[in-house]
């Protein structure tokens, strides 16, 4: 959440004033491949929806103790996926939803593919065991890979992965009503969000681990540590077969993608479960605390504005240092907003 309420514009300047080529590289790591490929920014959707799938064994457990039924859970997943998936439209189109303009209306989102692969994955979790699971994970994506590689599409047959001719991207234009973002594709279409489900249900078999109360806390991180090695390695394997593809959500990007979650996941837990360090990650939880209402507050309120009309008179005098200066100062508006909504408790919960 840090990135994408302001961080990235920051990297971005800054790699534009020093010119330092770690800095210039970071900095285009920071940006979306065309197609196949992977960067960093390719990173954070997935393992947003990963950090979703450790949460779900904490949070069904708590919910059982406090009397909740398994209705009650399957209840709670619908209404949030659904929920997620109207915010989603929202943020796609401003007005269009509201004026229930549907053929102008792209249904697809970020938020809609985290509703519905969350959804969809709690009712797996709920009634399956780990084992479970992990054949679940396995299933969806060795069958994606078998529909990408051998079912024909009409007009360019099996196996043809370019943008505009795969198999996820002609059902996308057959049964999605309304628009698609990139006319003929959309990066969050059906099939990619049935493969989102394998990316939820790796967060959720991490979240059992870290639950697991007989194993310690440098136990769990030596384990998260070897899958994530594992998996970053088989999904470049894999890769050399069916491409790392944020857009098509390809099964060796899910792979690829839990193998860095984990291993980003293990860095954090280490320092803050097992060594204790937490004071300097506050600002982090912070906005980690609102992360869907920041998310769409983004959408509507224009802080690049407000920035302007409250600092400009200062960073008038910083010469080349402006822009980078502007990009902190827009990330401390929008800290600034979500540390009060934090100390007055106010939490967007979907």
């Amino acid at each position: 959440m840090f990135w994408i309420v302001g961080g990235r514009p920051i990297f971005q300047e800054a790699a534009k004033l020093w010119k330092w080529p770690w800095l210039v590289w970071f900095a285009g790591q920071l940006e979306h491949p065309v197609w196949h490929g992977f960067t960093v920014w390719d990173l954070i959707f997935p393992l947003f929806l990963f950090i979703s799938g450790v949460a779900m064994p904490y949070s069904f457990a708590r919910r059982l103790e406090r009397g909740a039924t398994k209705a009650d859970l399957y209840r709670h997943a619908i209404v949030r996926g659904l929920a997620l998936v109207a915010l989603g439209m929202i943020t796609n189109d401003k007005m269009s939803p509201l004026n229930f303009d549907w053929p102008n209306v792209r249904l697809p989102s970020v938020l809609g593919c985290i509703g519905m692969a969350y959804m969809a994955a709690a009712f797996i979790v709920l009634n399956t065991n780990l084992r479970g699971q992990f054949l679940w994970i396995a299933g969806i994506l060795a069958g994606y890979w078998a529909a990408l590689k051998f079912v024909p599409v009409p007009g360019y047959g099996a196996g043809d992965l370019q943008a505009g001719h795969t198999l996820s991207d002609y059902l996308d234009r057959l049964l999605i009503p309304g628009i698609l973002l990139r006319q003929v594709r959309d990066p969050q279409g059906l099939l990619a969000t049935v493969s989102a489900i394998a990316t939820a249900l790796a967060g959720a078999t991490t979240g059992a681990l870290l639950r697991n109360e007989r194993l310690s806390g440098y136990r769990k991180t030596a384990v998260m540590v070897g899958a994530g090695v594992f998996c970053v390695g088989a999904g470049r394997l894999w890769d050399l077969n069916l491409p790392i593809n944020k857009n098509l959500w390809s099964s060796s990007f899910v792979v690829y993608c839990a193998g860095w979650s984990l291993l980003a996941l293990a860095l954090f837990y280490l320092v803050i479960d097992v060594w204790g360090r937490t004071a300097w990650a506050f600002p982090f939880v912070v906005i980690g605390s609102n992360p869907i209402l920041i998310y769409v507050a983004w959408e509507f309120v224009d802080f690049r504005a407000t920035t302007h009309k409250l600092f400009d008179g200062a960073l008038r005098r910083t010469g080349p240092y402006q822009p980078v200066l502007f990009a902190c100062a827009v990330s401390l508006m929008v800290w600034l907003l979500l540390y009060v909504l934090y100390r007055r408790r106010i939490f967007l919960r979907v």
